[in-house]
């Protein structure tokens, strides 16, 4: 799967006081670290950026790029500010994100085939995030056709099914994973993205890397093609190398209900178990669900 790095994030304290100082020393031990760990591309989440979008975007495009030669995901809401990044970005850039409202529909995807860039698309429309995986067909049908007329191929379609947090609402969860099953028959060739870190947010901070981990081989056999990450979790990226098989496995022995003896199981891997069946709707959540 391609991991996109999630942490030059202005809602890092670090992060955004080296962005409103103009200081390069914060921004490049994060990127160099993301890249060290393989990160595919790197996520510049600079928000909706009130003050001097276009210099700010402009400036953090720039300053990265000194530091990696990854591609880069420009993360904002302000058009001024995406432009400003796009017309700086040494390789083809993707813009994060667009979606079906009308808003963004105007200012957003003409940008795309004006700087060649991909995007991610997001399958939420004017009525806000569709409410089960049919909903969800729905409204990217349209955002993928009104995105084809403008010239974006498919191909340079990152679809976003959004990605709410498993303790807000569970049953979006298993909405998600259906929805990603549909993706290649709605729109031949676009690729599949989430924003990991999402499912687990508000859970207790010792249990997130579980949750993410487990999510990310459940969409993995699923066929998804990528996802914004922590950059520095070891044991996330280990699994997404295949580097622990053996867990991979356990998650899709627990995603098909085969019976195991869970007498037999180590802790770690009766935790993975128990949060599969948590993400599939088969165990009601709870913070603490490990317990149950």
């Amino acid at each position: 799967m391609i991991l996109i790095g999630e942490d030059l994030n202005v809602m890092s304290k670090e992060i955004s006081r080296a962005m409103k100082e103009r200081d390069p020393e914060p921004i490049r031990r994060c990127v160099v670290e993301q890249t060290r760990n393989g990160m595919d591309y790197l996520d510049l989440n600079v928000g909706p950026v009130a003050k001097d979008p276009g210099e700010t975007m402009e400036w953090l495009v720039k300053t990265v790029q000194e530091f990696t030669d990854l591609p880069l995901c420009l993360d904002t809401t302000n058009p001024v500010a995406m432009e400003s990044g796009l017309k700086v970005c040494k390789k083809k850039a993707l813009i994060n994100s667009a979606s079906g409202a009308t808003e963004s529909k105007e200012t957003m995807l003409p940008l795309v085939p004006k700087y060649s860039a991909g995007v991610v698309l997001s399958v939420i429309n004017d009525a806000g995030l569709p409410s089960d995986a049919d909903e969800r067909a729905s409204s990217i049908l349209d955002s993928a056709a009104f995105a084809n007329e403008l010239g974006i191929p498919n191909e340079d379609i990152w679809i976003d099914p959004v990605l709410l947090p498993v303790g807000v609402d569970q049953r979006q969860v298993v909405a998600y994973l259906e929805f990603i099953q549909m993706i290649p028959d709605l729109a031949p060739g676009a690729k599949s993205i989430c924003g990991l870190s999402n499912l687990s947010y508000g859970a207790p901070r010792e249990l997130r890397g579980l949750l993410n981990h487990t999510f990310l081989v459940m969409t993995g056999r699923y066929g998804q093609h990528s996802a914004i990450v922590n950059g520095f979790d070891k044991e996330l990226i280990r699994i997404n190398r295949g580097e622990m098989p053996e867990i991979v496995n356990l998650v899709y022995r627990a995603m098909d209900e085969d019976d195991m003896d869970i007498f037999s199981l180590t802790q770690k891997e009766l935790e993975y178990v128990k949060t599969t069946q948590v993400l599939k709707g088969k165990t009601l959540y709870s913070h603490s669900w490990l317990e149950v």
